[in-house]
């Protein structure tokens, strides 16, 4: 089976696959109606017969036997220019850039006009080695010496602006001091594609090994997933996720979910399939990962799916396919989960992310904005570069830009990913050769750096008992009281919410029989960086005596108008009360020691006065509903801060009556 890393990463380990059937006989009838015609130039019969045994050898797709017979002619007659052809065009064929370079300069040494689509290949060889100024020179003689009705004519002109692009690029290099991440992740065989939590405490990865399978114990490459979790910033052992999430088949490219509790991937050739390659769904339990399973229509077709990013607030799931309707070949796709718990029919990028080339591992952070993806279809360094492009809004994305150099360079680069906070990348790369391809983290620099996201990681107990609690939660924005999740926790309680900067958020979690609670977090404006937020959420059981703070109502200043973003935690106590008909409450007003403490107090009960008769104005009886101002007698938190003051600024809710027995 063709490996995920081949898959995801295209012409990384199928170029030669991709050459056997389609490049090679058009090459070959390229090359050889050009020099048929004429007599071979050596004089060598020693020679002439490695050469022909070679090219028959080639034809054959024997390469490696070809590439002996074809060094054996040249060895024996430098000056064979047609065996040198054949070497060169092998060479480049098979990934030997340096062995191609040599043989190409010879050729052209010898006749620089005896094969003018050489100088196409010689200029594909300098461009992969990162010599732009030499590949640049060929190609421009290329297309001055051939034809402009050239099948290859426009490739080479994309080449030229390329070269352009990278040799601009070199000259302004960004920052880049890429680290290895040592070898509690990395082994001599393959690591890539990492994934990572919101709160950068665990990775997940595909990590490639040599197996021996069937009765025969023949090698193959088995493909499977690998996580390690970091403790006081050190990253433990990576660990085999084990079965039934790796099978005998291949699994990789993968996205995590925030909290890390469950994930998309993607799994190729497999009985369930629908395609080459499929997206797959699995959740994490106390006993591991679960088997995956097939997402299927409309998401998986009989095309190939791959390579998934899930948005932090869940609702977008974004893929890579060759499906019909895009604009090249590889597109990247987009699909909405739904209120029927289902995910949409997948929607095009449009031709503002997508191009006629290939678009690769997309990444959307957790900000929910920014698209990080690789491409080849735009000006780029060689083969895949990695862009950047944010959201403008719901529809449309900014024009890309490429990250510049030395992150890309003239080889492929795919697979990026950005911590929440948004100063860290992670990304695969064969660095050191003789270690294989492992993981590395570097410094984002600021240009290309997302928004940073925060997050609030707690756990939901009962608070009188201090068991855990299977709870909902969701998350609104405050400033146009748009609500922006709604999730659960997981059996045990635990939840994981991203909190984008720019903006204000509520927070409210919530379970049957008991109060809910309400946090917010003010994080408009500017933020180089956030702080997390992580607690333990406690909430009251629906019992007389209990009682909680509504921290998302709010009140103009010095007054007790109530503001708009006020409406979803007070539609919440409305909610609530009309599920509960027994329920008889205290609303509580609280202010901070700004002002005197008779003001405080009649404001605060003006307040109290002001949120009963809005939930008397939605349907609930009055006689259910008392009033108390508090003013500043009972904090919560330090006044002596800005910060304590405004948490103090509050709205609390006591339950006096639950009319049951």
């Amino acid at each position: 089976m063709v490996n995920i890393l081949t898959k995801s990463q295209v012409y990384e380990n199928t170029m030669i696959t991709r050459i056997k059937y389609i490049l090679l006989p058009v090459l070959l009838l390229i090359a050889y109606q050009a020099v048929s015609s004429q007599e071979l130039h050596t004089k060598s019969n020693m020679a002439l017969r490695y050469y022909n045994e070679g090219k028959s050898a080639y034809n054959y797709v024997n390469y490696g036997k070809a590439e002996q017979l074809l060094k054996k002619a040249v060895d024996k007659d430098p000056g064979f220019i047609e065996a040198q052809l054949l070497l060169a065009e092998l060479s480049r064929d098979i990934r030997n850039f340096r062995q191609a370079e040599e043989a190409y300069r010879q050729v052209m040494a010898l006749d620089s006009v005896f094969f003018i689509p050489a100088w196409y290949g010689y200029g594909r060889v300098q461009f992969v080695l990162g010599n732009y100024i030499e590949a640049r020179s060929s190609f421009s003689y290329y297309l001055e010496k051939t034809g402009k009705d050239d099948s290859n004519r426009e490739k080479a002109l994309k080449y030229i602006e390329d070269c352009d692009f990278a040799i601009n690029a070199v000259k302004r290099p960004v920052e880049f001091d890429p680290v290895n991440m040592g070898e509690a992740i990395n082994t001599t065989a393959d690591e890539y594609w990492p994934a990572i939590t919101a709160d950068d405490k665990m990775l997940f990865f595909t990590r490639q090994q040599i197996v021996r399978r069937g009765s025969l114990q023949r090698q193959a490459l088995q493909e499977d997933f690998y996580y390690s979790y970091r403790n006081n910033g050190v990253w433990s052992t990576a660990v085999n996720a084990g079965a039934p999430l790796n099978t005998t088949y291949n699994e990789g490219a993968q996205t995590l979910e925030a909290a890390g509790s469950y994930m998309y991937f993607t799994a190729c050739n497999r009985e369930d399939g629908k395609g080459g390659c499929d997206i797959y769904y699995s959740a994490r339990s106390d006993r591991g990962w679960k088997k995956g399973i097939n997402i299927n229509a409309p998401v998986n077709t009989r095309h190939w799916e791959s390579q998934p990013s899930l948005s932090a607030d869940k609702s977008r799931l974004f893929f890579v396919s060759n499906r019909p309707g895009g604009y090249g070949g590889m597109d990247i796709w987009v699909s909405y989960f739904g209120d029927n718990g289902r995910w949409s029919e997948p929607v095009n990028l449009g031709d503002s992310i997508n191009t006629p080339g290939d678009e690769m591992s997309p990444f959307i952070h957790f900000d929910g904005k920014t698209l990080y993806f690789s491409s080849n279809g735009r000006p780029c360094m060689g083969g895949f570069d990695i862009y950047i492009s944010r959201m403008i809004n719901d529809s449309t994305w900014s024009t890309p830009k490429n990250l510049g150099y030395p992150i890309n360079t003239q080889a492929d680069e795919i697979g990026m990913i950005v911590n929440a906070s948004g100063s860290t990348a992670y990304f695969s790369s064969r660095v050191n050769p003789e270690k294989g391809r492992d993981l590395y983290y570097f410094d984002m620099p600021e240009s290309i750096r997302p928004d940073p996201v925060s997050y609030f990681k707690g756990t939901v107990r009962d608070k009188l008992s201090g068991r855990k609690l299977e709870s909902k939660y969701e998350l609104i924005n405050l400033d146009n009281s748009e609500t922006v999740m709604i999730s659960s926790t997981n059996r045990s309680g635990d939840f994981l919410v991203c909190l984008p900067a720019g903006n204000n958020y509520g927070l409210n979690v919530s379970s049957d029989g008991y109060l809910f609670y309400s946090g917010n977090f003010m994080l408009q404006g500017e933020h180089s960086s956030l702080e997390p937020f992580e607690k333990t959420v406690y909430l009251s059981p629906i019992k007389a005596g209990q009682q909680t703070s509504l921290h998302n109502v709010f009140f103009a200043l010095d007054s007790w108008k109530l503001r708009d973003e006020s409406i979803p935690e007070l539609k919440k106590l409305v909610s609530l009360l009309k599920s509960n008909p027994g329920l008889v409450i205290e609303i509580g007003g609280h202010t901070d020691s700004t002002g005197s403490e008779q003001h405080n107090l009649l404001l605060s009960g003006q307040r109290a006065k002001s949120v009963r008769n809005y939930l008397i104005k939605n349907g609930i009886s009055a006689e259910r509903l008392k009033y108390k101002g508090y003013g500043e007698n009972e904090p919560l938190f330090d006044n002596a801060t800005e910060e304590g003051k405004r948490k103090n600024r509050r709205t609390g809710v006591r339950i006096l009556e639950t009319g049951s027995k």
